[in-house]
This record gives C-alpha cells, structure tokens and sequence, in this order.
C-alpha cells in the first residue's frame, strides 16, 4: 500500500538527544486535582473514539481483547465492555490515581470483563497480546514516538491490529497557531490557559515526537493504513488532518 501524502514525509528537522525528555504533565497530580471541565478537556475525542471503535470492529470483526493504552478516564473501555459483554477489555494508564478510581467503577458496576492496569510508554510491556490495541490522544505526551508505536505494535496479537492516533507536522503548526491565536479556536479565549496548554503539548510543539506514516513504517515494517477507510470521517474538529488516526494489521 503506498504511503498517503499528507503527512509522510520526514516531519522533524530538529536535532533530538539521547535524554530522556522530561514528563509535560505531573498526570498523578493531574487526576487527584482536575476537575470535571479539565478532565473532559483532557481527553475530549475520547467521546467520539467508542462509536467510531465500534464502526470499526463490526466491519473488521469484533475482538475477543481490547487494550486502550492510555485510558485515562477509562471511557473507551467502559462503553467497549458495555457493547460487547462478551470482550475483555484492558485500560494501561501511567497515573496511578486513575487507575485506582477506575477499578473502583468497575467493581461497583459490576464490569467483571474490565480491568485497569499501570503502565507507562515508550515501555509498555503488558506481558500478553491482544486482539486490538488502541492508542488514541496519548502519544503527544511521549518523547520516544518510534519506541512506544514499537511496544505497542508487540502488545498486538497475530491478525489482531493497531489503532493509532499520532502527533505529526501538521499537530505541531495548530497547536502553535491555537497558543498564538486562542480567539481563533476557543468559544471562551480568554479562559484558555496558554501556560497548561503550552506545558501540556510541550513535546509536539517543541518537535520532539512527531511521526509520520514513512516513521511509522520503518519502525514496524509496515505501512499503515487511514482509519477513514474503514470508517466514515466525522466532521469534528478533532478529526482534521492535523489528527492523524491510522490501523496497523499484523
């Protein structure tokens, strides 16, 4: 399948160093303090990812496993299990306080095919495979793009499949032109807290982890493939092109 050309190209011209980046985000303090406006900002197309997810596994098949590596809220997998009581579906997350309160949703409603684990990218070895994994508004906080698509790609089953949504080119000039220009993007700009935002997508607007489907492809061996082939693309802002979201089959 060849390459599409919107965002394959070699996007970072910027030097990287050996160093480990630092975390944008304390996501431990993040949980505990947020309150529910910022959590939903957190992870805002989180609430379109499960009817998209479900398009897509009935036109794929549905998983007898889900991973959402980075769940933060857990709202993908609760909606998943909901659908589909029959799948066992997996959220990783790095902030342990989310983690603890989503295990504590799952025991009392009863979700005994959901479960929360502790987990952390670019090294994200959950010690099994699944039928799907999916990666979804979490790379942006990962200096070490290439490694984490790597572990991820290994967490996937035979003829199970990645689903990805990464931080490319076209990420880093809206994010910038958010930052400069928040009347531009934002119903309420002068509520928009450009010190959060900017800490917040440090990584991509520095540069430091932007892919692109030639990265993506040389870091697994294949090419990736449009989510909206398979899928009818929303016309939520979220979903631009600056958004990338691809499948990888193994």
């Amino acid at each position: 399948m060849a390459a599409n050309t919107d965002d394959t190209t070699d996007e970072t011209t910027d030097e990287t160093t050996d160093a480990p980046y630092e975390d944008t985000i304390d996501w431990d303090s993040f949980w505990v303090e947020a309150d529910a406006e910022r959590r939903q900002h957190a992870t805002p197309a989180h609430r379109f990812v499960p009817d998209l997810l479900a398009e897509f596994v009935e036109a794929k098949g549905v998983p007898e496993t889900v991973a959402d590596v980075g769940c933060g809220d857990g709202h993908v997998v609760f909606e998943l299990a909901e659908r589909y009581p029959a799948l066992t579906a997996v959220g990783y997350d790095a902030a342990a306080p989310i983690v603890a309160e989503n295990n504590e949703r799952a025991a009392a409603d009863g979700r005994s095919n959901v479960t929360f684990e502790q987990a952390s990218l670019p090294d994200f070895d959950p010690d099994r495979q699944f039928d799907l994994v999916l990666c979804h508004a979490t790379l942006d906080y990962v200096a070490d793009a290439e490694r984490a698509v790597q572990h991820l790609y290994d967490a996937v089953a035979p003829d199970g499949v990645l689903v990805l949504q990464y931080p490319s080119r076209l990420a880093r000039a809206h994010r910038q032109r958010v930052l400069d220009e928040p009347e531009r993007f934002m119903e309420e700009p002068d509520d928009f807290d450009a010190e959060w935002f900017a800490e917040r997508f440090q990584l991509v607007l520095d540069g430091e982890n932007l892919l692109s489907y030639d990265r993506i492809h040389d870091a697994l061996g294949t090419w990736p493939r449009s989510f909206w082939e398979v899928v009818d693309k929303p016309d939520e802002p979220w979903a631009w092109r600056h958004f990338p979201m691809v499948w990888v089959p193994k």
